[in-house]
């Protein structure tokens, strides 16, 4: 998996390409946590380029956004499609996260 990394003025956007699942979840962890080290939280996981998530995915965005809840932030997601809303909302994890329909938007959210 590939996890391109975009900076919008102070925030990042980091946009994985394909489905995050098991083996992917390692990398996708380290980045996130290395990100919200240096950037202090301000950056969005932008989905639009995943298909799918598995539950391991799920559990990283959920640790991601619990160490990021002691500064009182919220991972911000951006572009997720159905199939990953859905699997958000059937597993009651989508009001963990912020969403938003596109990077811009989310990035705005921070002004």
């Amino acid at each position: 998996m590939k996890i391109n990394e975009q900076r919008q003025g102070a925030v990042t956007v980091l946009t994985p390409e394909g489905a995050v699942t098991e083996p992917d979840v390692p990398a996708l962890k380290q980045k996130l946590m290395e990100t919200l080290a240096v950037s202090l939280g301000r950056f969005v996981l932008d989905l639009s380029a995943v298909p799918f998530v598995d539950s391991t995915a799920l559990e990283t965005m959920l640790d991601v956004t619990e160490e990021m809840g002691k500064s009182g932030q919220v991972l911000r997601l951006c572009a997720a499609n159905k199939t990953v809303r859905e699997v958000l909302e059937l597993t009651d994890l989508a009001t963990q996260f912020d969403h938003f329909e596109d990077a811009n938007t989310a990035v705005r959210s921070f002004l």
